[in-house]
C-alpha cells in the first residue's frame, strides 16, 4: 500500500523542482525529504529519481506515479473537508493572499469579523499579487487567494482551483482639480501613472485610452502601488484610471468620474478544500 504522505513529496518534487525547496515549504530536512522518497522507490519497485547535474529529476515512471498521486490526494482532501464539513467546527488555520487595495478594504475587514464569529480559527495575510498567489494556492502553501479579473483579461487558473464571485470594482478616471472637466479625448497629451507593464493595470490603462480616447497614453510614472498613483494625480502630475477599492473615501485634490470599466474581485480556493467550514466561514465574511 502506497502512503500518501511519501507520494505528496513526489508531487511536491515534481511541483517545485528541488529536494531543497521541497523540503523548505514543508518544513523538513532534504536528507528527511531524500529518504522518504527512497523509500517510496523500494515500496514501487522502480526508479522514481535519477541524477540531473547536482540535483534530481523525475523518471517517465515517476512522472506517472505523480499523476496518480494527485488524484488520491486529491480525494484525500476531499474526504478531510467532508468530515470537517459534518462536524461544522470553524477552526485551524486560514492563510489568505492578496494585495494592498483588496487587503485594506475587504481581506482585513472580513478577518476582523472573524475573530468574533470564528475565534478558533487563526488567520493569517500575506501580501502577493495573484501571479504570485495563485501558483502557492495550487501548492497548498495558501488556502485562499483575493484576486481579480479585468473585462479584458479573465484570469485562467490551474485544475484543482475554483472560483467564487464577490462583487465587481468600478475603475474611476483621476485628474488633479484642473481638469475636472476634461474629456476623455483631452487627455491625450497629459503625463499617465499606472502600473508596471505586464500588469492588468497598466494593460487595463493603455485599452481603456485607445477605446475611450483613441491615443496611447504618454506613461511617465509606473508602480504597483495606487496610493503613489493618486498622490502624483493630486499635484497634477499624472492622471489615472484607478479602481475604486483603491480611492480612500478622502481624496483632497483628487477629481473622480466613472468610465463604465469594472473588474472583478474573485475568491479562489483549492476545490477539494472548498466544503471545508474554515474556507465557507472565509468567503461567508468577505461577502458581508
Amino acid at each position: 500500500m502506497l502512503e500518501l504522505r511519501r507520494l505528496r513529496l513526489l508531487r511536491e518534487l515534481h511541483e517545485r523542482g528541488t529536494i531543497a525547496a521541497v523540503a523548505d515549504a514543508l518544513q523538513f530536512t532534504p536528507s528527511a525529504v531524500s529518504q522518504q522518497l527512497a523509500i517510496l522507490e523500494r515500496e514501487t519497485g522502480v526508479t522514481l529519481l535519477e541524477k540531473a547535474g547536482r540535483g534530481v529529476r523525475l523518471t517517465d515512471p515517476a512522472v506517472v506515479l505523480v499523476g496518480h498521486a494527485t488524484a488520491l490526494l486529491d480525494r484525500a482532501a476531499r474526504a478531510e473537508a467532508d468530515l470537517a464539513a459534518a462536524a461544522g467546527t470553524v477552526a485551524g488555520r486560514a492563510r489568505i493572499a492578496t494585495f494592498q487595495s483588496v487587503a485594506l478594504q475587504l481581506a482585513i475587514p472580513a478577518m476582523d469579523a472573524l475573530r468574533t464569529h470564528a475565534p478558533q480559527l487563526r488567520t493569517e495575510l500575506i501580501e502577493a499579487e495573484p501571479e504570485q498567489a495563485i501558483p502557492a494556492l495550487a501548492l497548498g502553501d495558501l488556502d485562499l487567494v483575493l484576486g481579480d479579473e479585468w473585462q479584458h483579461q479573465p484570469l485562467r487558473l490551474p485544475a484543482g482551483l475554483e472560483r467564487h464571485e464577490l462583487f465587481d470594482d468600478q475603475v474611476q478616471l483621476a485628474t488633479c482639480e484642473r481638469l475636472r472637466d476634461a474629456t476623455f479625448s483631452d487627455l491625450e497629451h497629459e503625463a499617465w501613472t499606472t502600473g508596471h507593464p505586464g500588469m492588468a493595470w497598466d494593460e487595463m490603462t493603455q485599452r481603456t485610452c485607445r477605446e475611450l480616447g483613441g491615443f496611447e497614453p504618454d506613461i511617465r510614472h509606473r508602480t504597483n502601488d495606487a496610493t503613489v498613483s493618486l498622490a502624483l494625480v493630486a499635484r497634477g502630475l499624472a492622471v489615472a484610471l484607478v479602481p475604486g477599492l483603491a480611492i480612500p473615501q478622502e481624496h483632497p485634490g483628487i477629481a473622480l468620474r466613472s468610465t463604465g470599466v469594472t473588474r472583478r474581485i474573485l475568491a479562489v480556493v483549492r476545490a477539494a478544500d472548498a466544503a471545508r467550514p474554515s474556507v465557507q466561514a472565509l468567503i461567508s465574511a468577505l461577502r458581508r
